[in-house]
């Protein structure tokens, strides 16, 4: 057989976003790479195999194997793989190249050769099965001329060429292309490994083939053919996804497979916000900006660490406190004599407060709260309006009734494992309805009334001066959430501004500027009833936590944070109004002036929503219906934000005069909207 210079360059690294060392994962004591490299030796028309990979030290594994397989390799750039292509063909002298992806070791020697054979036949320029794709996924084969490649390499390429090598000349008119398809469409099949669970999958169908590694295509769709439940397992509705997918989504998918929820917060998830789109991971944020894993910079008029960073992102007398701490020791055996400082601003700000404890969470924070308020009270039953975090004591509330909570942002929200035995333990009452909570209190021996101050609606007249009327009558805890609302209209608490005094109050988020510090203050009565339980925590005491309290308050104080960003907010309400009636749109704006939101009067809210987020991520603003206003919201960061919303807004009235369907300019899913199942 005469030799056509045709060599198979595989390209591989162990450094997956998806799945890091995927390609060294074993079945039955065989890695992926060496499956993929034993099945391409079967080839009768290949002259050479050459394994591509990084000059990372992770990637010597992978030399290794070369040498043990008596295969060539050549190491380049990790992020440019068109460069390490050009390179490894240039020193080997490859006229005509096969590129193979190592997560795909199922890869058909035989199917192989016939692509050769056409390839040399019609002497096309560039032969694959992915353009329009009919092979299963993992089955992906491109083979193309040298000389394609260093043409291209003399001319500037895109960042998408260098990561996906043939991305530039798939479809070009310059050269002569030839689609290979099979006479059926199995491309939605996965065959490939990007994750763990595609892993694990390919281990399952080598298991039942009876680990027969050289196992054809042909064998493996007769097989999933007649096992019709286990092949659906292998369906994918999205093929080579990595190339539309930005980092960050790509460590979102790993993360699903390890972490349940995919993330510690749900207000976090991507998915809430623009699916398969949304940055997810930062790798450094400063004032209202935040830089993705891929280095670009997004402004953030949206969540701002949800709530936690008024005064901005890494604000620098207060980084300057923390990193002095961290040198000299953040934890010890003995105690944080700044907790007792940051304990007693709390109570100069508070008058009416004695005493105080500190967690580091809201959650925490909540059900200390409740535990000092059932032994204050010597009663287990609580009344709530609000949202109050996760724990059991709040969650039961649906044991009653699965939509108790949906009034309170806990719409759809899951409930397994809260005790039953819990029921009928905590009630919940809408915000400005005082004989709801009146009758709650008749009927159910309540120990405690545990609310916020305002959220979305402003109290009616009297609505809490009532409310402490009802605790002082009935010897009932009157607890307020400010973990959301505190030092956001005022140096304190919300409840200050409208002169009713609590029993105990909860702050967080806002205290620390993005340190984990929530304190439980009260009165003496009260918090005294923590001698006669256990409430204890070793990280609790903790120093960062404490000092970045003083400092934020310091820093508050000196500033008036408040004032600044109740401007802001006020300033922004008033913007979108006006957009709202320039376009005839009908929206509900709602919230603390420092904490705006607004909704469409629209059955499409969420739709719209979800396109918000779209449209403001092309002008690299992280936005949505919500702002956590900070200080560093300036006019410039501000009036681009409006420009942007000015254009939605007008494409929204589109939407909804039905001259054109939201439906054609979503790139992404529908944002989720409930806990339920999510």
């Amino acid at each position: 057989m005469v030799k056509k210079n045709i060599s198979v360059i595989i390209q591989a690294r162990y450094n997956s976003s998806r799945f890091p060392g995927k390609i060294f994962s074993q079945i039955k004591k065989k890695k992926i790479i060496e499956i993929l490299i034993e099945r391409l030796l079967k080839s009768k028309k290949i002259d050479n195999i050459v394994l591509a990979c990084t000059k990372n030290k992770e990637d010597d594994e992978l030399e290794k194997t070369c040498k043990k397989y008596k295969i060539k390799i050549f190491r380049g750039s990790e992020k440019n793989v068109f460069k390490r292509y050009y390179q490894a063909a240039t020193k080997f002298d490859i006229k005509n190249i096969i590129r193979i992806t190592a997560d795909c070791p199922l890869i058909d020697p035989k199917v192989l050769d016939r692509f050769i054979e056409k390839f040399f036949s019609k002497n096309y320029d560039y032969l694959s099965n992915v353009i329009e794709p009919t092979f299963p996924d993992g089955m992906d084969i491109e083979i193309f001329k040298f000389q394609i490649i260093k043409e291209k390499f003399a001319k500037k390429i895109s960042d998408l060429e260098k990561e996906h090598v043939t991305a530039g000349f798939q479809n070009s008119k310059k050269y002569k292309i030839y689609n290979y398809k099979l006479n059926d469409n199995f491309s939605k099949l996965r065959l490939t490994i990007d994750t763990k669970r595609d892993f694990i999958l390919i281990k399952q169908l080598l298991e039942r083939l009876n680990y027969n590694f050289q196992v054809s295509l042909e064998e493996i769709l007769d097989y999933l053919n007649k096992q019709k439940n286990f092949s659906k397992k292998f369906l994918s509705l999205k093929r080579n996804e990595g190339k539309q997918m930005n980092l960050g989504q790509k460590f979102w998918k790993r993360a699903k497979d390890i972490i349940p929820g995919g993330t510690m917060l749900f207000s976090k998830n991507p998915d809430l916000h623009l699916p398969n789109f949304w940055p997810v991971y930062y790798s450094k944020a400063k004032g209202c900006k935040i830089w993705d894993l891929e280095n670009k910079v997004f402004k953030d008029i949206f969540l701002m660490g949800v709530g936690t960073n008024t005064l901005g992102y890494s604000f620098k007398p207060l980084e300057k406190k923390i990193i002095e701490t961290v040198q000299k020791g953040n934890m010890s055996s003995l105690n944080s004599v700044e907790e007792i400082l940051l304990a007693e601003k709390l109570i100069d700000i508070h008058k009416w407060a004695d005493m105080v404890r500190f967690t580091r969470t809201g959650g925490e924070a909540n059900s200390v709260a409740i535990r000092i308020a059932r032994a204050a009270s010597g009663r287990d039953n609580i009344a709530i309006c609000g949202y109050h975090g996760w724990h059991d004591w709040y969650l039961s509330s649906n044991l009653q009734n699965k939509k108790n909570l949906n009034d309170h942002l806990m719409k759809n929200v899951n409930i397994k494992g809260v005790p039953k035995v819990l029921k009928n333990s905590v009630f919940p009452f809408k915000y400005n309805d005082i004989h709801e909570l009146k009758k709650i209190v008749r009927e159910k021996k309540i120990g405690a009334i545990k609310m916020e101050v305002q959220r979305n609606t402003p109290p009616k007249k009297g609505f809490l001066k009532e409310i402490r009327k009802i605790c002082d009558q009935h010897n009932i805890v009157l607890i307020f959430d400010e973990c959301t609302s505190g030092f956001r209209s005022c140096l304190g608490g919300l409840h200050l501004k409208y002169k009713v005094n609590p029993d105990i109050a909860i702050f967080g988020k806002a205290l620390g500027n993005g340190y984990a510090i929530n304190a439980i203050i009260g009165k003496r009565e009260v918090m005294e009833s923590l001698n006669g339980t256990f409430v204890s925590s070793t990280f609790w005491t903790e120093r960062i936590g404490s000092i970045a309290g003083l400092e934020t308050l310091e820093m508050m104080e000196k500033l008036k944070s408040w004032e600044t960003i109740t401007k802001i907010g006020s300033k922004i309400k008033e913007n979108w109004m006006k957009l709202a009636k320039l376009y005839s749109l009908k929206i509900n704006i709602q919230g603390l002036d420092a904490l705006p939101n607004f909704h469409f009067q629209s059955h499409n809210h969420n739709l719209y929503k979800t396109f918000i987020s779209q449209e403001m991520l092309k002008r690299k603003i992280l936005a949505s219906n919500v702002v956590y206003t900070c200080i560093d919201h300036n006019k410039k960061t501000l009036e681009n934000y409006y420009d942007t919303l000015d254009e939605i807004f007008k494409k929204i009235k589109k939407f909804e005069n039905g001259q054109e369907s939201i439906h054609n300019h979503l790139n992404s899913n529908e944002a989720i909207t409930g806990l339920r199942g999510k």
